[in-house]
């Protein structure tokens, strides 16, 4: 099996304000509607190995059949997105395509054993973690590995089923919390 014979289940862009680039996105694209997540709960993060903060804030919204999410980070320094658009440099652009994947671990090592470092892993919490694997150099862009978690799974079906009525008002909104 290929490194990439799992289809895409969301492309993210990395850009200095989410809900500008989801407003932009929206009016030119009809994606959405794009729910904002300010300042993503991580609560442990390596960069390339070593203990990191990881701020950053997300929103995520439906283009036809693949998710859309634009990110920011929220702190200065070393970080996933920086690897690729240096700070200060003023650059943004596509950052990673995630993927699904039946064990997170096992592809990690796989991904290692191919020779593609592991850019970041985090955890959101005890029993759901992700990876972005450093797959610049050979597609241009990083490549998020999750497992479909029936939490997760959950989600992407409610931004799906938010677009499925979408009629192009308020396209950038806040993330539910409850």
């Amino acid at each position: 099996m290929s490194l990439h014979s799992l289809p895409i289940r969301q492309i993210a862009y990395f850009v200095p304000d989410v809900r500008a680039a989801a407003a932009a996105h929206s009016a030119r694209y009809g994606s959405g509607p794009h729910l904002v997540n300010e300042r993503v709960p991580v609560i442990a993060a390596w960069r390339r190995g070593e203990v990191c903060e990881f701020d950053h804030t997300s929103s995520y919204g439906q283009w036809g059949e693949v998710m859309i999410e634009f990110v920011q980070q929220n702190n200065a320094g070393p970080s996933p997105f920086h690897d690729m658009y240096p700070e200060g440099s003023g650059r943004y652009g596509v950052h990673h395509v995630a993927l699904w994947v039946d064990d997170l671990d096992a592809e990690i090592a796989r991904y290692n054993a191919q020779g593609v470092e592991t850019a970041l892993y985090a955890k959101l919490t005890e029993d759901f973690a992700f990876a972005m694997m450093d797959t610049v150099q050979e597609l241009g862009h990083m490549t998020e590995l999750y497992e479909p978690t029936p939490q997760l799974v959950g989600f992407y079906e409610l931004i799906k089923s938010l677009a499925a009525d979408f009629d192009g008002v308020d396209p950038v909104r806040d993330l539910p919390t409850d």
